[in-house]
């Protein structure tokens, strides 16, 4: 099994992504995720893998990836669906560079999911939102 880990562009939360995708997923279309590329890695992927989003520049959150398709966007230039299971399963929390576009992410590396109602650290939501970054970066959390 293969994961994809992905910048997620726009949010600022993880609660911005859930609201951002509740929409998409009311579309025509359905929740997915159109990009350029196509994972050459796709029937790994298709083993049971996940994006992985990276929010606020920490990987926080997946979603199962259920089907990989091709499409045309507006312009008519190829591009690539991630149709993607609706739901983020909150992960153990870590920093993330910023990159361009997406990355593969061997299962062995991939960071743990949360339990339900699990923080990553007890106490971790009252920290004011720039000390849990700033412990983040430091890799204290």
């Amino acid at each position: 099994m293969l994961h994809i880990i992905k910048l997620a562009v726009g949010p600022k939360d993880v609660d911005a992504l859930e609201r951002g995708q509740a929409l998409r997923a009311r579309g025509p279309e359905g929740l997915r995720h159109v990009t350029r590329m196509t994972p050459r890695r796709a029937p790994e992927i298709l083993e049971g893998g996940s994006i992985y989003w990276v929010v606020a520049g920490v990987l926080r959150v997946r979603q199962r990836i259920l089907a990989i398709e091709p499409v045309k966007r507006a312009d008519g230039t190829g591009a690539t669906a991630l149709i993607l299971q609706p739901g983020l399963v909150h992960v153990r929390p870590r920093p993330v560079k910023a990159f361009q576009g997406w990355r593969y992410l061997e299962a062995h590396a991939a960071p743990p999911d949360l339990a339900e109602g699990e923080a990553a650290v007890e106490g971790i939501e009252e920290l004011p939102p720039a000390m849990r970054r700033a412990l983040l970066d430091l890799g204290l959390l």
